[in-house]
């Protein structure tokens, strides 16, 4: 029977030390804490940051854990459970609101669409279940960019790619607006992915209070806002109602 691989043992334990104590460590006190040169210490990290399970602080060189590795920290509640316990309250949003629903989560520094709800009329319109949308441009994504635990690594590496005159495409103005989806609790884009569309968007929390997903509706301006601009309160309300249904589902404390 193989016995364990030390490496991975090595790996694990600098894990364990940078989700301890300051949760910035550098390769000195790394090492001293394992009781190991500082080149076999320096080497492990270089292969955590590049599968992405630690990142380098760029002014201090310290490291800590990485993006990804909080990602799959996640994991129990996989996709397969937010949708299902979803799935629901979308119909409900859906017949509410007369418009579609989707419900997205984190995928790679983009929005995964993870359940789809057609808007209850006759229109002809395309499943969107399993397309990536950009995180910057829709009210999911900011959703998910502004409540995820490492949105500062996460908007180090956005694309703020314009698809409309729209579009946030300054990161300080990206920062800006997810400073106000924060304090507010719910995101909209105004024809910032598509032209005439708009979306809003609201998170979806576990019992832990970590927002693992969003839900949110997308039409057409001329319904979802007023004359000004501004989405409708009643949508707004619509769509926290739903995400706030969905968290309950799930474990979260009521908000």
């Amino acid at each position: 029977m193989p016995g364990r691989i030390q490496s991975v043992e090595r790996a694990a334990m600098i894990l364990r030390l940078l989700a301890s104590g300051p949760r910035q460590l550098g390769v000195v006190e790394l090492a001293e804490a394992m009781q190991l040169p500082k080149a076999t210490v320096h080497g492990i990290l270089q292969t955590l940051q590049h599968v992405g399970f630690v990142e380098q602080d760029r002014s201090g060189g310290k490291y800590r854990l990485g993006a990804t590795l909080l990602h799959l920290g996640n994991s129990y509640l996989d996709i397969n459970e937010l949708r299902t316990r979803a799935i629901n309250w979308a119909d409900s949003l859906a017949s509410r609101a007369h418009e579609s629903v989707r419900i997205g989560s984190l995928h790679e520094g983009q929005v995964l669409i993870v359940h789809h709800v057609f808007r209850p009329d006759d229109s002809l319109q395309t499943l969107d279940v399993g397309e990536l949308l950009p995180i910057h441009a829709t009210a999911l994504g900011k959703v998910l960019l502004a409540f995820d635990l490492q949105s500062d690594a996460l908007l180090a590496d956005v694309d703020t790619k314009s698809y409309t005159r729209n579009t946030i495409a300054s990161k300080d103005d990206l920062v800006a607006d997810l400073e106000e989806v924060r304090a507010r609790g719910w995101a909209a884009d105004i024809e910032e992915l598509v032209q005439g569309e708009v979306s809003i968007a609201a998170p979806i929390r576990d019992d832990r209070t970590v927002v693992v997903g969003a839900i949110g509706i997308s039409g057409a301006i001329e319904r979802l806002c007023d004359a000004d601009g501004r989405p409708h309160v009643e949508l707004v309300a619509a769509v926290r109602d739903a995400a706030r249904a969905v968290s309950r589902d799930l474990g979260a404390r009521r908000w």
